[in-house]
């Protein structure tokens, strides 16, 4: 679910301009997984523009705030939930610690870093939900070592079918900042896109695989 529906086409409006999110249903971007989607997502990008970096840390904090009071630490998903978690962790007074992709393969081949201890409240911070698998990962890790994970927020999801399947699977509330939906609606109302692009993003949401073979 979107935290307020009038936030996120604001931040959607921002990750327009500054290009953190590109749309191009013409000539579409190859994913590392070999799909083809009209659809490209970096969020780091924003960490560069201090007003939009300010906006999304208050609204992760609001939102934070509202839905579970204080917790006992704030978990980021590596890489881009590292940076917006310890500003967040810094904006409310929390400890952080980070969840790695994979274990080091060298020292004392950790797979979380900081420190986290037995039955602590987290909420899990990512920037960008596509399938939920990586992000999940470290929800599994958390709750592997005793904590109560409340919940995982994120800048932005694609809002699809597989991800929303494996949250209610892992039993873990996501809540974003802005989503899909609210990104195609602000790209058409913008004139990002034309009549026939958001159309065809919008096929592509119901089913990338088809949309991608059709390439």
């Amino acid at each position: 679910m979107i935290f307020k529906d009038d936030e996120a086409a604001i931040l959607a409006g921002f990750l327009l301009q500054i290009k953190a999110i590109k749309l191009s249903p013409a000539k579409p971007f190859t994913w590392a997984s070999g799909l083809k989607s009209p659809i490209y997502c970096d969020n780091r990008i924003t960490l560069s523009y201090p007003k939009i970096r300010t906006h999304i840390r208050q609204q992760f904090v609001q939102a934070i705030l509202e839905k579970y009071d204080k917790p006992d630490i704030i978990v980021g998903v590596a890489t881009g939930g590292i940076a917006q978690g310890a500003l967040i962790a810094q904006e409310l007074g929390l400890p952080f610690a980070y969840v790695r992709s994979d274990k080091k393969s060298h020292g004392l081949h950790n797979e979380v870093e900081g420190i986290v201890e037995k039955g602590q409240s987290a909420v899990v911070i990512e920037d960008l939900v596509s399938t939920g698998g990586s992000s999940l990962k470290a929800v599994d890790a958390m709750r592997q070592r005793g904590l109560e994970v409340k919940g995982m927020m994120a800048i932005f999801t694609y809002g699809l079918q597989q991800s929303e399947e494996n949250f209610k699977t892992a039993k873990c509330e996501l809540t974003t900042l802005t989503d899909y939906e609210s990104l195609i609606r602000k790209a058409s109302e913008e004139n990002y896109i034309t009549e026939k692009d958001l159309q065809s993003l919008i096929q592509w949401r119901l089913n990338p695989e088809a949309w991608s073979n059709e390439q």
